[in-house]
């Protein structure tokens, strides 16, 4: 077998990894557009503070403060934003840009929403879900600058036109 048949099988393999990645993101974004995850964002969000360390407290009191200031805007700014992922997930659109921004709102959602996975106690099971999520999306960035090529990609239609799309588009660039 050919290195370039390897590197194609490859890049299909990671695109449908994308694919279904995305999908399991928009399954979620279509939860964050529910009225119950509007009205109950801020008490998501208050809770993860709940059993916390006592030195994470400014942390979790500054993150109450600026949400609290208006959090529908910031509920909605959630779902959109999660929308979007899925969406350039599943569509290949601005690859290196997504997987960069994704993992910034996945720590973010980890470290803020998810209470860094804790409080952690005896009976801790699990370290949180978003902090996964993180390293799926740097996993997704490595595997495409192995596989080199886009499949099933709307950045290579782009790049076609817009050679710089390259910059935003390859995690390879």
């Amino acid at each position: 077998m050919t290195k370039q048949s390897t590197n194609t099988k490859l890049a299909k393999r990671v695109a449908l990894l994308r694919i279904g990645f995305g999908l399991i993101w928009a399954v979620d974004a279509a939860f964050k557009w529910q009225p119950a995850f509007i009205n109950s964002f801020m008490d998501n969000i208050s809770s993860a503070a709940q059993g916390q360390p006592a030195w994470l407290t400014p942390w979790f009191n500054w993150w109450n403060h600026l949400l609290g200031s208006n959090p529908t805007f910031f509920a909605y700014s959630t779902a959109t934003i999660e929308s979007l992922i899925a969406i350039a997930l599943i569509f290949g659109f601005a690859r290196r840009l997504t997987y960069l921004a994704a993992v910034v709102f996945s720590l973010l959602i980890w470290s803020v929403a998810e209470g860094f996975g804790g409080p952690y106690t005896a009976s801790s099971t699990d370290i949180g879900t978003a902090i996964v999520y993180a390293v799926v999306f740097l996993a997704l960035y490595g595997l495409e600058q192995l596989a080199g090529e886009a499949k099933y990609s709307v950045d290579d239609a782009i790049e076609r036109k817009l050679p710089w799309w390259k910059i935003i588009a390859e995690p390879s660039q």
